[in-house]
């Protein structure tokens, strides 16, 4: 699933190719995703202008005239094309290869204005498209939970510090809770403990105050670094113009279990636990 490096990537390419653009006609081929698309709803942006796309945590948020604003989730494997005026399709989102087989699982086709189209597609149709007035989008369950994003100054060592008060949790579940923090998933969580050298199954009311701080601070470069890197090819990821995400290739300890730790003074092998049925990733020695 992609997380928020890769969804920001994603919302920076659809941006580049269909802001101010006019829907001028919607078809749907399969509208059952996730969650059942409303037919009547989809064909009230006929007409309207997109005037931006957005990201809160891992979801994409499309502005339409009208006050319309359609919320987008990509699943497992959601990804957007461009069909650009001369019938050339490009890559918005997540596969790096092209070819004529992603067109079975295209679900909703956008016709835009000067012939162009912008395609929903997605293999296993876990994904999903809502649609919310301005007013209401921030009560949506989906939203009104979140935590603040890692990349504000809302995220800082005094926020972290006075949320896990009181809490006997382990570091690794706290990160991946989006009501603390949005938009993070289980690799960058991998990553950003690494750097960070602590533990993923530490308790936080174990944590001194220089290792919250180090997170805190650790979170915040590595996000900005999957950024630049274009995010991660996990499986299916690539970013605009379909330049794949090169960030997994400066991974250390995710999905290496097996291998020698990156640290040049450690000669530990990474090994793989499992936390609240996830995989984590460690090194023994530098984490502690």
């Amino acid at each position: 699933m992609p997380e928020l490096p890769e969804v920001e990537v994603v919302k920076k390419s659809l941006n580049k190719k269909v802001q101010n653009l006019i829907i001028k006609k919607v078809k749907i081929y399969d509208s059952r995703l996730r969650y059942h698309i409303n037919k009547n709803e989809i064909n009230e942006i006929v007409g309207t202008r997109l005037k931006k796309v957005r990201r809160r945590s891992k979801f994409l948020l499309f502005f339409f005239d009208r006050d319309i604003i359609m919320l987008v989730h990509l699943g497992m494997t959601g990804k957007f094309f461009f069909v650009s005026h001369k019938n050339i399709k490009v890559k918005t989102s997540f596969y790096y290869n092209i070819d004529k087989k992603d067109q079975k699982h295209d679900r909703v086709v956008f016709f835009l204005n000067d012939k162009q189209k912008l395609i929903y597609n997605d293999v296993r149709k876990f994904g999903f498209i809502k649609f919310f007035n301005k007013k209401n989008i921030n009560s949506s369950f989906h939203l009104n939970k979140l935590g603040p994003e890692p990349l504000t100054q809302d995220f800082n060592y005094n926020y972290f510090k006075k949320y896990i008060i009181r809490k006997n949790r382990s570091i690794k579940d706290i990160l991946m809770d989006q009501r603390f923090l949005s938009g993070l998933g289980n690799i960058y969580v991998n990553e950003i403990l690494f750097l960070s050298k602590v533990k993923p199954t530490r308790k936080v009311e174990n944590l001194e105050d220089f290792e919250l701080k180090k997170i805190v601070k650790i979170i915040k470069k590595i996000l900005r670094r999957a950024i630049e890197f274009g995010g991660s090819s996990i499986k299916d990821f690539s970013s605009n113009n379909g330049k794949k995400g090169s960030f997994q290739q400066h991974f250390n300890v995710y999905g290496k279990k097996g291998e020698c730790c990156s640290n040049a003074n450690c000669k530990y092998k990474i090994i793989k636990t499992v936390i609240s049925n996830r995989a984590s990733f460690h090194c023994p020695k530098c984490q502690k």
